[in-house]
């Protein structure tokens, strides 16, 4: 973190939440049973982490807590899950928490292969280890040599106790005793590396999948080649063979094609193309069911059922995401659940933030939906639309019509979609009289209320169509709007204002109805892509020499001008509350800046670029899609709930790395440093006094000052209507001193049987605690002790101490002097103002008629009216301002 604020943790506003749309990779599924459930389970691996569903529904029941780097091979057995990374790998239980741990291979680990008690592992330098599960110590180590004989797949043949059958990448396949260590029989293959061996449903024969593309069906007690099949796309990836009654063999290929073959009649019955749109990663027929199990590279998890006359295999479930790099991502309405995302892939779907059941895909974009439809095409690649690059969503009639516009890769038509229906809409909206091949459209917008979408072209030409019927509705521009490329188009929340800007670098303000020029002014640099806030009215526009523009489009000025990126600016987004503008760049940050303050106040690093980023609109999530991914980021606002520091960055900050979330939402992994408060965040303690010269009141409510006046109404009104009735017992709860602060009565001391009856007359006279604190304040001055007994009493009690002060009840003229010189202090320090006023007026009220006769009381008086008037006068000036200014701004037409 050099360059960084000490103690600052990688970004003070987000924190990696989950990944969403990721469902498989490139490494082979496994399939478990469970007894006790007596259903079948699939984990598949999505990175750093894998994921177990049902297969009954395909539902998620688990994600495991992440490893460090990605999982490379994947095994299980009845009850834990294996996952490898690196040169490590962790045995999984309850599909979650890792409980052992084996270390002890030097290259990175490619098998792995369940053995009783024991799991075997198997590393690229052809290092063959035996572990023991629970004492996660070594068997037995085997090292071949990689030149003669480099392990590409392991199996262990059914009946055969303590053996082990290696297939290699040079043709041969041995045969092992892993107990007695001892190589009991090589198989001479057949001159091509081996890629797959898989256990048949006959004791003794195994099936040998080969570099070439062959499948032998082997006896490997016998060393009988039984039967062979080959397919002509390229070697086996996986073997499967189906156990419920009829005997076919399933083989994946690197194309996503699966062949089907008949074992009794040897040959090819059934051929499913293109089951995955990348390699066939893994294939398993489940025991005794009709279901077949596929995964690939393509993000796929697909479960087919075989009940056809036929015997092909019909789509029955599948989890899906994006199988390319995603292009556009945005937040789909107003609740904050769904993200619209298009990908390279040629689909546009939906993610939801909730729950993977609500996930939805909007399928690929058709050239003519409707011919497909009536001919059927197998195949839709011929007709498919290229990938979408920009869209733009709107919810309002998204009932009635088509509320997605989204402009596709090298085309010049827009696409409406349908987002209710889920498919592609109605129309295709390009202007008639344009017949050149080489323009296309490049910006989107569509109106808030869901009638209009605005198109923007590279000829510069700036279009608006209705959504409901597909009628162009006029051109913004005699010509065309711009002399450049259109490199972005927004209409405001009203429908007033259209505003556009185009590559020669100019921005211009344009009536949403008459399509007059309102405004235009010049950019700095060549735009790069624009964003408008509709709420607020505030536009953030990307330029290509990397800063950030920000303009109000009600004065139409350049209102804030952020630099610091390195790199070109992918995407933006606002905040809900437009206060922060969330910007994401080729140099691998994202950094927020805010408005308000015009102050960069959050950066971090990724290790992956940043190609889009949209926010939730209710503040919750920041989204974000990365080169080479194909899931989609969140990142929760950390703002929402717990204190954040928002001081404004250091030009010179230098953000430090954050890893991108795994798709379990609680990483276990990762232990919360504490981090040191910054200046902000520590609470504040206010002093007993902000300043000498400015006036100060207590803290005490009113009820202990604001009634002493009245006490005597008070107690006229609350004079009870009969004596109090003795209670018959004793007391359930100890009986209290009366006061504002609770203490226990003392009992009396009744013991002595010889007890005096002669009352004490020395008790009867004995001054109170306020009192004696006063005559000692007049020897030393010191008044605050008699102070904070007073400020103890509730207004009775104030107004007995009060009244005890006169020689009549049992004070002195000195105390009295000594009772006015506390108020005086009180004055001076300017602090309790109010009960000073409050102290003064009863003491006033209850001995006016002693004062004038006593000249030393009356001394004191003559000074306390002097501070009383001088800090009276100057409130009453400034409150008098106050007012006066108050009444200005209510009555003031701004």
């Amino acid at each position: 973190m050099e360059g960084g604020t000490p103690g600052r943790s990688a970004s003070a506003l987000f924190a990696g939440f989950r990944a969403l749309g990721l469902f498989s990779n490139d490494v082979p599924h496994v399939v478990r049973y469970s007894a006790l459930k007596r259903r079948f389970y699939v984990t598949t691996c999505v990175g750093t982490s894998f994921h177990t569903y049902d297969v009954q529904k395909l539902s998620l029941v688990a994600v495991s807590n992440s490893v460090p780097q990605d999982i490379c091979c994947m095994a299980a057995d009845g009850k834990l899950v294996f996952a490898a990374y690196g040169n490590v790998f962790s045995a999984f239980a309850r599909n979650k928490e890792i409980v052992h741990t084996f270390k002890g291979h030097k290259a990175d680990i490619q098998l792995l292969q369940p053995f009783g008690d024991h799991i075997i592992s198997v590393d690229t330098d052809s290092v063959l280890i035996i572990w023991h599960i629970y004492s996660e110590e070594e068997y037995l180590q085997l090292t071949f040599d990689k030149s003669v004989f480099k392990i590409s797949t392991i199996l262990h043949p059914s009946t055969y106790l303590n053996k082990l059958l290696l297939g290699s990448e040079q043709g041969s396949l041995q045969l092992w005793n892993v107990k007695s260590n001892k190589l009991l029989y090589t198989f001479p293959g057949w001159k091509v590396g081996v890629t797959a061996l898989q256990q048949a449903p006959a004791v003794d024969v195994v099936a040998v999948g080969l570099m070439s593309g062959q499948v032998i069906i082997h006896n490997i007690k016998f060393d009988e080649t039984l039967m062979k099949f080959c397919q002509d796309w390229g070697p086996i990836t996986s073997i499967s063979f189906r156990t419920d009654g009829h005997p076919v063999m399933a083989a994946g290929s690197p194309c996503g094609h699966i062949g089907l073959w008949d074992l009794e009649d040897k040959k090819l019955i059934n051929q499913m193309r293109n089951a995955h749109s990348t390699a066939i990663a893994g294939l398993t027929f489940l025991h005794r069911e009709p279901l077949l199990v596929t995964n690939g590279a393509d993000n796929a998890l697909r479960i087919w059922i075989f009940d056809g006359p036929s015997g092909e295999g019909r789509l029955l479930r599948v989890r899906m995401g994006h199988s390319a790099p995603l292009t556009s991502i945005r937040y789909y309405g107003q609740n904050g659940q769904h993200i619209l995302s298009a990908s390279q892939d040629g689909t546009l779907q939906s993610f939801s933030t909730v729950h993977e059941k609500f996930n939805k895909s909007l399928g690929h974009g058709l050239i003519n939906k409707n011919r497909v439809k009536r001919k059927g095409l197998q195949n839709t690649l011929s007709v498919r639309l290229p990938p979408v690059t920009k869209f733009a969503a709107q919810e309002a009639r998204e009932s009635d019509w088509d509320g997605i516009i989204a402009c596709h890769r090298g085309k010049l038509s827009c696409s409406t979609w349908n987002y209710q229906k889920s498919t592609i809409g109605s129309y295709f909206l390009k202007p008639k009289e344009l017949t050149k091949d080489n323009i296309t459209a490049t910006a989107v917008d569509i109106t808030s209320c869901g009638n209009f979408a605005v198109i923007g072209l590279s000829s510069g030409t700036v279009d608006v169509y209705n959504m409901q019927s597909g009628i162009h509705r006029g051109s913004f521009g005699t010509d065309q709007a711009h002399k450049g490329s259109v490199r972005g188009v927004a209409v405001d929340g009203l429908n007033q204002l259209t505003i556009t800007t185009g590559s020669e670098g100019l921005l211009k303000f344009w009536n949403f109805k008459n399509k007059i020029l309102i405004h235009s002014m010049s950019l700095d640099s060549s735009p790069n892509m624009m964003l408008l806030h509709r709420d607020s009215g505030i536009l953030g526009l990307a330029l290509d020499d990397f800063s950030i523009t920000v303009l109000d489009i009600e004065t139409k000025k350049v209102v804030r001008e952020f630099s610091g990126h390195q790199g070109q600016i992918n995407d933006m987004t606002f905040s809900p509350d437009g206060r922060w503008l969330i910007s994401a760049a080729m140099d691998c940050t994202i950094r927020t800046w805010d408005l308000p303050s015009g102050c960069l106040i959050d950066c971090f690093l990724l290790d992956s670029a940043p190609l889009n980023v949209t926010m939730s609109p209710t503040g919750d999530f920041l989204a974000t899609s990365h080169v080479d991914h194909l899931g989609i980021y969140l990142w929760s606002n950390i703002s929402l709930y717990s204190v954040v520091s928002l001081r404004p960055l250091p030009t010179d900050y230098v953000p430090s790395a954050v890893m991108l979330p795994g798709t379990c939402q609680t990483q276990d992994i990762e232990v919360e440093e504490e981090v040191e408060p910054s200046d902000e965040m520590i609470e504040y303690d206010s002093p007993e006094q902000l300043n000498e010269k400015l006036v100060t009141l207590s803290l005490l409510p009113e009820s202990r000052w604001k009634n002493l006046l009245n006490l005597d109404v008070i107690k006229k009104k609350n004079k009870p209507k009969e004596p109090p009735k003795v209670p018959k017992s004793a007391p359930f709860f100890i009986p209290t001193v009366p006061g504002l602060v609770p203490r226990f009565a003392v009992p009396e001391q009744s013991s002595d049987p010889q007890q005096s009856r002669v009352v004490n007359l020395g008790v009867l006279a004995q001054k109170s605690d306020f009192c004696l604190k006063l005559e000692e304040g007049l020897l030393n001055n010191k008044y605050e002790a008699a102070l904070n007994l007073l400020k103890e009493l509730g207004p009775s009690g104030i107004e007995t101490e009060l009244r005890n002060l006169s020689p009549d009840g049992g004070g002195s003229i000195e105390v009295m002097q000594s009772f006015l010189r506390m108020i005086g202090m009180m004055l001076d320090r300017k602090r309790d103002f109010e009960l000073a006023q409050a102290y003064l007026a009863l003491f006033l009220k209850l001995h006016l008629k002693m004062v004038p006769s006593e000249p030393v009381l009356l001394e004191e008086m003559t000074k306390l009216l002097s501070q009383v008037e001088e800090n009276w006068i100057h409130l009453q000036s400034l409150f008098n301002q106050s007012m006066c200014v108050l009444n200005y701004i209510k009555s003031a037409l701004l």
